[in-house]
This record gives structure tokens, C-alpha cells and sequence, in this order.
């Protein structure tokens, strides 16, 4: 799980092979998971801006993903 630098999002990840965002603020999930890697996610990691996230999981690949509006 990650928090992006403003706060405003939180990442996580998923065994099921998914992230999810979600809004603290709003208390509530932020569009469809994100589907890509091929097992678990690992690792999550937001930019210093804020505007992409990084991926890790063990199928050995790193995603880059942009992040939705909040």
C-alpha cells in the first residue's frame, strides 16, 4: 500500500493480481482495479508528483500506470 506525495490517493496492492485506488477523503475505491501483471502485485510506488504509479509483482515485471483524477 501507498499514499501519494498529496495525500489524496491511496494504492494498493493485490494477490489477486490487481491495484486498487481508493480516496481517503471520499472513503471509497476510484474507478476499476488495474489489470496487467500476471500474479500477485508486490509493490506499489507513486511518482514525486503524484501523476504515475509503479508496479512490481512476481510474474518479474514493473508497470508504470498514470494516476486517476480524484
Amino acid at each position: 500500500m501507498a499514499s501519494s506525495p498529496d495525500g489524496q490517493l491511496v494504492a494498493s496492492a493485490g494477490d489477486d493480481a490487481t491495484v486498487r485506488f481508493c480516496s481517503p477523503s471520499a472513503g471509497r475505491p476510484l474507478g476499476e482495479p488495474l489489470t496487467g501483471h500476471d500474479g500477485p502485485v508486490t509493490g506499489v510506488s507513486f511518482a514525486p508528483k503524484g501523476g504515475l504509479l509503479s508496479t512490481t509483482g512476481t510474474d518479474r515485471t514493473v508497470r508504470l500506470w498514470p494516476t486517476p483524477a480524484v
